[in-house]
C-alpha cells in the first residue's frame, strides 16, 4: 500500500512546493516508485523545477477533474524525460511521476469561478496509486486551509507542514497542527526552511518541538545559491554536499521511516 505525503503551509512563499519536489525526488533516486500531484490549482508551479512548460506537459489535473480524460493520462513519466538539467540526470529511468495543474490563464480562472469535485480529486488518487503501482504519492496543496488541503490531510500517511521561523508562519502553523491533529493524522512533522544562518539550528528545532509539541524533520538554512538557481534544477540532486541538500535528506529520511 502506497504512503500518501502531504506537503502543506499555511501561508504562500514558504518554499513548499520546492520542498516537495527534492523531498519526492530524493526518495525516488532511492529506488522506490513515487508520483507527485499538484493540487495546488489556482497557483501551480512545481513543474517548472522538472523542466516543464505547458506544451511539454501535454494533459493536466484539470482535464481529469473534468472528465476529459483518465488520472493516467495526465501522469507525466519524468525518468523517461529529464532533461539536459544535471541534478535531474539522477532521475533517469527512475519510477517517477508528475501530475501537474494547468498554467493556462483561462483554466485557472475556470477553477477559482466553478471549482471542483474533491471527490472526483479523491478518486483520481486512489487510481494513480493502483494503476503505477506506487510506493509513494506526494501531494504538493494549496497553502491555507481549503476542503481540498483538508482531504488531503485527513488522507494523509505523513503530513510535512512547512514553515519559516517568523511569527505569521507560528501563527499559521499552530492552526494547521491542530486540525492535523483532529484528523488523526499518523506520522505529523514540522520543516523549518529559511533560517537564517546565523541561528543554530539544533536551537532553532528545539524551540519549534517546543511551541508545537511535534517533531522537527530538519532546519533547512537560507541560501543564496538556491535562489541563484532559480527552480531551473533539483537543487538537493545537483548539489548533494550543500548544507541544505544534506538538512534535506534528514527530512527524506523521516519520510521513509515513518512508512
Amino acid at each position: 500500500m502506497a504512503v500518501i505525503v502531504s506537503i502543506h503551509s499555511f501561508r504562500g512563499g514558504t518554499g513548499k512546493s520546492n520542498l516537495t519536489a527534492n523531498l519526492a525526488s530524493q526518495i525516488a533516486v532511492s529506488g522506490k516508485r513515487v508520483a507527485i500531484i499538484d493540487t495546488d490549482i489556482q497557483s501551480p508551479g512545481i513543474h517548472v523545477l522538472f523542466g516543464l512548460n505547458e506544451e511539454k506537459m501535454g494533459r493536466t489535473l484539470n482535464e481529469f477533474l473534468r472528465s476529459e480524460c483518465s488520472i493516467e493520462d495526465v501522469a507525466f513519466d519524468i525518468g523517461e524525460h529529464i532533461g539536459d538539467a544535471p541534478g535531474r540526470k539522477s532521475l533517469a529511468g527512475k519510477a517517477f511521476w508528475l501530475v501537474p495543474s494547468s498554467i493556462n490563464s483561462g483554466e485557472i480562472s475556470r477553477i477559482l469561478r466553478d471549482g471542483y469535485d474533491v471527490g472526483k480529486l479523491n478518486e483520481g488518487m486512489n487510481r494513480l496509486i493502483k494503476g503505477l503501482k506506487l510506493d509513494y504519492l506526494f501531494i504538493d496543496t494549496h497553502p491555507g486551509l481549503n476542503e481540498e488541503t483538508l482531504l488531503s490531510i485527513a488522507i494523509s500517511d505523513v503530513l510535512l507542514v512547512v514553515m519559516r521561523p517568523d511569527q505569521q508562519d507560528f501563527q499559521g502553523t499552530a492552526v494547521t497542527v491542530d486540525i492535523a491533529r483532529g484528523l488523526d493524522v499518523p506520522n505529523l512533522f514540522l520543516l523549518v526552511n529559511k533560517a537564517l544562518t546565523r541561528y543554530d539550528p539544533n536551537q532553532i528545532r528545539e524551540h519549534v518541538e517546543g511551541i508545537f509539541q511535534a517533531p522537527v524533520a530538519c532546519v533547512l538554512p537560507l541560501t543564496e545559491d538556491m535562489a541563484d538557481m532559480g527552480s531551473a534544477d533539483i537543487f538537493s540532486l545537483r548539489y548533494p554536499d550543500h548544507p541544505w541538500s544534506k538538512s534535506l535528506r534528514e527530512a527524506a529520511q523521516a519520510v521513509l521511516n515513518a512508512a
